[in-house]
């Protein structure tokens, strides 16, 4: 079992080989990279696969919720933000896989879990969003291998109901601390 903790949620990876907090700040810590690229918050290695792990937490949606926009002008704002969180996702996973390239480990399949506090409706069409621009699956027929095996959106009770083998809780600080 392999518990960690990160941005506030605890994980429990009950068959992982290894899991770590993968954007870590501390330099004196081994799994400090030290280049100006971004990580994502966790990755975990299975007998056969890697499971990139990245959390947003927000306390509202509403900026990034395009279908719930009273105005073309809110309807634009909210798009903007939709657009920049997708390229955050995607650029999170692709600065990771490009990381874990240069330490040659990605001979495995690589599945990408974004939890992110917002309702499912929201997590889905993110989903289906950052699915095509990863791209998830062989993009180009010169590629041997996909960059990304899989990607899911979710949160909190949704990873817990589709990963059971890898629960997730909310720390208490963070729940205290309005995180």
């Amino acid at each position: 079992m392999k518990v960690v903790e990160a941005d506030g949620f605890e994980f429990r990876f009950a068959d992982a080989l290894d899991a770590f907090v993968f954007d870590e700040t501390d330099n004196t810590q081994p799994t400090f990279h030290g280049a100006p690229m971004k990580g994502v918050d966790i990755v975990a290695e299975f007998d056969e696969a890697y499971v990139y792990v990245e959390m947003k937490d927000y306390d509202d949606q509403s900026i990034f919720d395009v279908l719930g926009a009273a105005t073309d002008g809110d309807k634009e704002a909210r798009q903007k933000h939709f657009k920049w969180l997708k390229n955050y996702l995607k650029y999170k996973f692709r600065d990771s896989y490009l990381y874990r390239h240069a330490e040659q480990k990605v001979e495995k399949p690589i599945h990408y879990v974004c939890l992110i506090t917002f309702d499912n409706a929201l997590n889905s069409r993110m989903q289906k969003s950052l699915k095509q621009e990863l791209p998830v699956g062989k993009a180009s027929r010169r590629w041997i291998q996909p960059l990304a095996t899989s990607c899911h959106v979710v949160n909190l009770d949704k990873w817990n109901e589709n990963f059971p083998k890898w629960p997730v809780t909310r720390l208490a600080a963070a729940i205290a601390g309005g995180a």
